[in-house]
């Protein structure tokens, strides 16, 4: 008996040691201020984490703040590593995962980076070059980070900078589950000691002698040949000797990698590949035409751009190309300002990551704070604020069940694209470089640099908006692709029907060479209006063109082979499934495949669909899989090419489309929808909140508590809504599908009908389903408890009391990089504005 409760002991021990980790689950940046962190601040920080239904936590530590400086740890101190294996550890007992930056701030650097590792400029003066450093410094350097940004060409750099970690981390058995390197910012590097000799060796001629050409601005003859050799051989370099490195050293201390390679003048599709986990970002607010779908009017999209598809598609089509199961992305930065941001703002930005392709949502982010200071507690300078002092943290749980669910599918499923479209970096190449250093940076930002405006974004935005799935392929990657009996392409790890080359100019014989070797194997190769007419490369080029001409003139003649006029009927005929009728509604999507067939994310980021009869390419029978109501088997009647299905999906809403026969049959009904506006006398009491609970009210007509007098316009928490309906008749049957709409809420709802507590809305549509038992006809009592944004209440707090600005470096900044200050801000809308409805048919 004895030995028995022993071996329970330990076994209860073990399990508490070792709870799974969970990639479905969102995960968060943790920004550690200073490394100014206590073991029981973490534990504290690390539980909020798990209840709100986190996945895990990355780490990365920055500056510190003021008053602080006597307890910062030195990054990769020995306090700072038992700081750090502490947290795994925890982690660990609460099943949350652990990432870290092989650094601190971005980019990589720091004190043992000497002069001759520090990024170089190159630039062109008389004729002869002129080499200095940039003198750029890791920004937003942690105490133990702070130093020069590395050399990302130079030959040895990475492996000198990761000597550091390699000391740090000799004996260290508790380690975090990925390494992680941010987006390229080595601004205005564009050089490496050895580049000449790199050059000469890569490209066939010496650069010293053609720099007339590569400084050229008034397009001589053969001056786009020299600056794409030079681009290429920057991408070359940045590939073989940063990101290469790091992510064999990351494998040889058994880490994953995370991987922004984005920003970059490399390929994106090379790089992303490079790492385990390609990571995308998601900066500001896309604008989206969803009806109440707010956007903050202080954000600049000429400073910032905006969210876009097409970019995002770089390390989703890297991750399925090549067969990786996760692909992540930093999500939610600057989605508003300070105070400002709303779970019903978060998730059709979240939705358009999903549809992109990405599958492990970092949330950006969570600032680490001691439990004990001072509401706002310690924020990073930019990000979304999803930690314990958020205004939505009672509700974050909610927005992270959503994600888990929607992400237990995209990870458990397969890539399902027909098209691969090939990415003609050489074009842009080839064109005036925007930004400093006069290199191309392929940033996530401003995609309209660098993307929007090639042939390759254009059809590419062609193909997103008609209903195509599509991944990028490099050209590195074609050299991966083999050709099945059936003419497929086939990476290893997708198939794809068809391969698409953009309208271009250029193309390196190289790749040529992989184009006729696919068409040989039987490989459907579609030319969008033409081919590229120029072979890359300067050193021989009359020669090399005279021979690039004979072959892709003999290349078109190949039967499976098109140079297309009409590129919708010729994929067509390549067999490419064409979602017509999602993309013809506005709907966004995914297509992928499971072991029981189709699987469609769906997302209605427009204002054009609401319900009807729709077509699936790959799916002959559908349940719609609702991550927030479940799951039910659509209806469906014979269509002209196939089963159409009546879907309903109002504009913010999103589900599974699934091939089965799995649920309840869906609620479609011939009889037409009727509206009951709810009327009466509402009843306000405030619950809880900040600074002081107003008086209680009664209103006529619903409105901003924020206009009532008392105060309520500095009021930030919940308060609760509370009336007393009649049904019209007629309406109380009870086979009556019946939902109830709270209208424009700001910002989440708790209802409760007759007792009944029926959940809680936080995203557009403030929707929910009403059990029509659950009403009466008369005398029913209706309550909704709402909670607003934190903005209204720090209008007053930085008139009062400011002083918890207090961070070193930038500090706190608003939306537009400016000094903070909310005691200048109007109220912001507060409360359940309406119009409330039941909405039964």
């Amino acid at each position: 008996m004895r030995l028995a409760l022993i071996f329970l002991i330990f076994l209860s021990c073990f399990l508490v040691r070792a709870q799974p980790m969970s990639t479905s689950k969102p995960w968060t940046y943790w920004w550690w201020m200073g490394s100014a962190v206590t073991k029981e601040d973490i534990s504290a920080q690390l539980d909020f984490f798990k209840k709100s239904g986190l996945g895990g936590v990355h780490i990365i530590p920055i500056y510190g703040v003021k008053g602080y400086e006597s307890k910062a740890i030195p990054f990769l101190s020995s306090k700072w590593m038992e700081m750090m294996q502490y947290t795994v550890s925890e982690g660990q007992r609460r099943g949350l995962g652990v990432d870290m930056t092989t650094g601190t701030g971005w980019p990589f650097g720091g004190p043992n980076v000497s002069t001759e590792m520090a990024a170089k400029n190159m630039s062109i003066l008389n004729n002869s070059l002129q080499v200095v450093l940039t003198k750029q410094k890791v920004k937003r350097a942690a105490p133990g980070g702070e130093g020069f940004v590395l050399d990302p060409f130079h030959s040895t750099a990475m492996t000198g900078y990761l000597s550091r970690f390699d000391s740090a981390f000799a004996d260290v058995k508790n380690k975090p589950r990925s390494m992680y390197m941010d987006s390229y910012e080595a601004y205005g590097a564009n050089w490496t000691s050895d580049f000449t000799k790199q050059f000469k060796e890569r490209r066939g001629y010496d650069l010293e002698t053609e720099l007339a050409l590569l400084n050229d601005s008034t397009g001589k003859p053969f001056s786009e040949l020299v600056k794409i050799d030079y681009q290429q051989t920057l991408s070359e370099l940045l590939y073989e000797r940063y990101a290469l490195p790091w992510a064999k050293w990351s494998t040889k201390h058994r880490f994953l990698t995370r991987y922004q390679a984005h920003g970059s003048p490399g390929n994106l599709l090379d790089l992303y590949a490079a790492s385990d986990i390609p990571e995308t970002e998601s900066f500001g607010t896309s604008r989206f035409p969803i009806p109440a779908l707010r956007v903050d009017p202080d954000y600049s999209i000429d400073q910032f751009g905006t969210p876009n598809p097409l970019a995002m598609k770089f390390a989703s089509s890297a991750a399925h190309f090549n067969g990786k199961k996760l692909v992540s992305s930093e999500t939610g930065t600057w989605l508003a300002n300070h105070f400002k941001v709303s779970l019903s703002q978060i998730k059709p930005q979240i939705d358009e990551l999903f549809a992109s392709g990405i599958n492990h949502i970092f949330y950006h982010g969570i600032n680490y704070s001691p439990e004990k200071e001072p509401y706002p507690g310690w924020l990073f300078y930019a990000s979304t604020n999803f930690g314990k002092s958020s205004h939505f943290a009672d509700q974050f749980q909610l927005l992270n069940e959503y994600v888990e669910s929607c992400q237990a599918l995209l990870q458990n499923s397969k890539p399902d694209n027909d098209v691969l479209v090939y990415f003609p970096i050489h074009d842009l190449w080839a064109t005036k470089a925007k930004s400093s250093g006069n290199v191309h940076l392929l940033e996530v930002h401003h995609v309209d640099r660098w993307l929007l405006d090639l042939p390759f974004g254009k059809v590419s935005q062609k193909l997103w908006n008609e209903g195509y799935a599509f991944d990028y392929v490099s050209d590195l990657q074609l050299t991966q692709l083999s050709v099945d009996k059936n003419g497929s392409l086939n990476s290893g790890n997708s198939s794809y029907k068809t391969l698409l080359i953009p309208e271009s100019s250029y193309m390196p014989m190289k790749t040529l060479n992989e184009l006729k070797r696919l068409a040989n194997a039987g490989a459907k190769i579609v030319f969008e209006k033409k081919v590229p007419t120029t072979v890359t490369g300067y050193a021989e080029h009359l020669r090399q063109q005279q021979q690039f001409s004979r072959e892709i003139n003999a290349l078109t003649k190949q039967q499976t082979v098109k140079v297309s006029a009409d590129l919708e009927k010729d994929l067509a005929a390549n067999g490419v499934v064409r979602e017509l009728r999602l993309a013809e509604n506005g709907l966004t999507f995914i297509r992928k495949r499971t072991q029981n067939g189709a699987l469609y994310f769906v997302t209605n980021l427009g204002n054009q669909f609401q319900e009807g009869w729709l077509q699936l390419g790959k799916a002959d029978m559908v349940f719609k899989n609702d991550p927030m109501a479940g799951k039910s088997l659509l209806s469906h009647r014979p269509g002209k090419k196939g089963n159409e299905f009546f879907l309903s999906l109002l504009p913010g809403q999103s589900c599974f489309l699934q091939s089965g026969l799995d649920g309840a049959r869906s609620p479609h009904l011939d009889n037409p929808k009727q509206e009951f506006e709810i009327k009466g006398k509402w009843q306000l009491t405030f619950l809880k909140g900040r600074p002081t609970l107003p008086h209680s009210s009664e209103m006529d007509q619903l409105q901003s508590w924020a206009e009532l007098p008392d105060s309520s316009e500095y009021f930030s928490g919940t308060a609760r809504y509370k009336i007393q309906f009649n049904l019209p008749d007629g309406m109380l049957r009870k086979d009556a599908f019946i939902q109830l709409d709270l209208g424009d809420v700001r910002e989440t709802a708790k209802v409760t009908m007759n007792g009944k507590a029926l959940g809680t809305v936080w995203s557009i549509p403030f929707r929910m389903n009403v059990n029509a038992e659950l009403l009466k006809a008369k005398m029913n009592v209706l309550e909704i408890e709402v909670t607003n944004l934190s903005a209204n209440y720090m209008r007053l707090r930085d008139k009062q009391a400011p002083e918890w600005k207090k961070f070193n470096d930038i500090n706190i900044v608003d939306i537009t990089y400016k000094k903070f200050d909310a005691s200048k801000w109007k109220p912001m809308p507060s409360g359940l504005l309406g119009p409330v409805k039941l909405i039964y048919e």
